[in-house]
């Protein structure tokens, strides 16, 4: 099929398959930073269950080291502010592929005559039930 393609059309397929890629990937970034942000929101409630003068370790490197109750909950409240951060950009970045997606697949759909193309006319890059799905 995409060799039959104009030009023009076969350069929007590219690029929607790039997007595509691109979609996967901010996917992807998107779940690790949010299951790191779990984490991290998980020791600082265990933290609050605490008494301050547990003793507690920190993890650097291969080693453990004795760290202070203010210390390791200044620190993972920092850790899980920049989490929070990054998530929202992932979140932007996931809205603007999936704006740029649908725009391109409109203009393919459009030099190809607004018959798809058989390209199947899914709802973009994650698909249904696919990342940013709602639900979250």
């Amino acid at each position: 099929m995409q060799g039959n393609l104009p030009p023009e059309a076969q350069e929007k397929l590219e690029e929607l398959q790039d997007l595509q890629e691109t979609a996967q990937q901010v996917a992807t970034q998107k779940q690790q930073t949010e299951s790191r942000l779990n984490e991290v929101e998980a020791a600082l409630d265990a933290l609050d269950d605490m008494d301050e003068d547990t003793t507690m370790y920190r993890e650097v490197g291969e080693l453990l080291v004795e760290s202070e109750y203010d210390d390791a909950q200044e620190d993972l409240s920092d850790t899980q502010e920049s989490l929070e951060v990054r998530v929202e950009t992932l979140n932007k970045q996931e809205e603007r592929v999936q704006q740029q997606f649908e725009q391109l697949q409109s203009e393919l759909q459009g030099m190809l005559g607004g018959a798809g193309g058989g390209m199947g006319g899914g709802p973009g890059p994650g698909g249904p039930g696919g990342p940013g799905a709602g639900g979250d």
